[in-house]
């Protein structure tokens, strides 16, 4: 069984942000793998589903960003899996709009909600799934930015690559890392 988690913040102004993306890959994923709500947490949002032939839990944690790791602990320990069994969904503004990168493990990178799992687990030992959503010439604090919604020029790539997020989940629960990281890790 996986574990897949969607980064994000709660409530309707954030939802179409950067900072968002990993919520709307696992609202994708719902209809994909016909879950249902699970007893949810009271800062999360629980559904199970199948993929491959297995179970496969999604969560979207309902805390703040930088509080993800305390409910995805939680879920983990309470269905008896391990870090290994975690495939984390989140932004990246380090990675070009619309690129894709999926690791196996490695650190945070700079993103709170990856530092308070890593933190939570005492472990870097899962997957992870990062989303591109930067532009050339950041720099300095970048709150405003991945808080913010895409431009409108940007809304169509947004959309492509969430999509294609969705399609490197699926084929990695359905076939395996190996090959969700051959077909997606590309520009």
């Amino acid at each position: 069984m996986f574990v897949v988690v969607g980064l994000g913040n709660p409530g309707a102004r954030y939802a179409r942000t950067r900072h968002n993306v990993g919520f709307r890959v696992v609202d994708l994923l719902r209809p994909r793998l016909s879950a249902r709500s699970e007893a949810s947490p009271p800062d999360g949002e629980l559904l199970r589903g199948r993929a491959g032939g297995s179970d496969v839990l999604l969560l979207k944690p309902l805390a703040w960003m930088n509080r993800s790791g305390p409910v995805v602990s939680r879920v983990l320990r309470e269905n008896g899996l391990a870090p290994s069994n975690l495939v984390v969904v989140g932004d990246d503004v380090n990675l070009p709009l619309g690129m894709l990168r999926l690791r196996l493990l490695g650190g945070a990178g700079g993103h709170n909600g990856l530092t308070s799992i890593i933190e939570a687990l005492e472990s870097e030992e899962f997957a992870r799934l990062r989303v591109g959503v930067g532009v050339e010439g950041l720099s300095g604090d970048l709150t405003d930015f991945v808080l913010g919604p895409f431009e409108p020029g940007e809304e169509k790539a947004a959309e492509a690559a969430i999509e294609r997020a969705a399609e490197a989940v699926t084929t990695f629960l359905v076939h395996g890392p190996g090959k969700a990281m051959n077909d997606f890790n590309r520009s």
